[in-house]
């Protein structure tokens, strides 16, 4: 099984390809991810994995067509990203953008936009919004099993004054 850890930083997992832009210790290729197209050849992987990488990148999009093209079908692409309402998603200064739990059906094939793009995910097979976790918030221990019901929730949480309880970050599995 074939597995990319894309724009790893210091988090190297083994058994993977551990991909930056800088060269840090375990780090097994040094490609910035901006210069297309990665330095893989189409239908590699089983998996990759995206973490806290998108919000870094200036056009996403295209980044996000060459993971779908090294991608083997079936392949997972997991995703975590900073939340809209998340207070460390305007503390970063290197931070762009910031998502939201519709975010990625765009790149579906059944979404009604999805001729925006020449390229598809098969389904978003998972969302879940993250809360922080300490005593100060304990409340989102309640908060985030509860938002995390279904899609309705989610998108309950987002559309309503609710979402005044900041959430952390939210992760996203795609499927090819």
């Amino acid at each position: 099984m074939n597995k990319l850890n894309l724009g790893c930083g210091k988090d190297i997992k083994t058994g993977w390809i551990n991909l930056d832009s800088v060269e840090l210790p375990g780090v097994d290729i040094c490609h910035d991810l901006e210069a297309l197209p990665l330095p893989f050849e189409d239908n590699t992987f089983d998996e990759v994995l995206c973490q806290s990488v998108l919000e870094h990148i200036h056009d996403y999009i295209p980044l996000l067509k060459d993971i779908h093209r090294i991608l083997k079908t079936g392949g997972k692409l997991s995703i975590l990203v900073p939340h809209f309402t998340s207070k460390n998603a305007y503390t970063d200064p290197t931070h762009i953008r910031y998502f939201a739990c519709r975010t990625f059906n765009f790149f579906t094939e059944t979404h009604s936009h999805a001729y925006y793009f020449d390229f598809s995910f098969s389904k978003v097979a998972s969302i879940h919004i993250n809360f922080e976790k300490q005593p100060l918030y304990f409340y989102n221990y309640i908060l985030e099993p509860l938002v995390n019901l279904n899609i309705s929730t989610q998108t309950i949480y987002e559309d309503t004054p609710l979402r005044i309880f900041s959430a952390l970050d939210i992760s996203f599995e795609l499927i090819k």
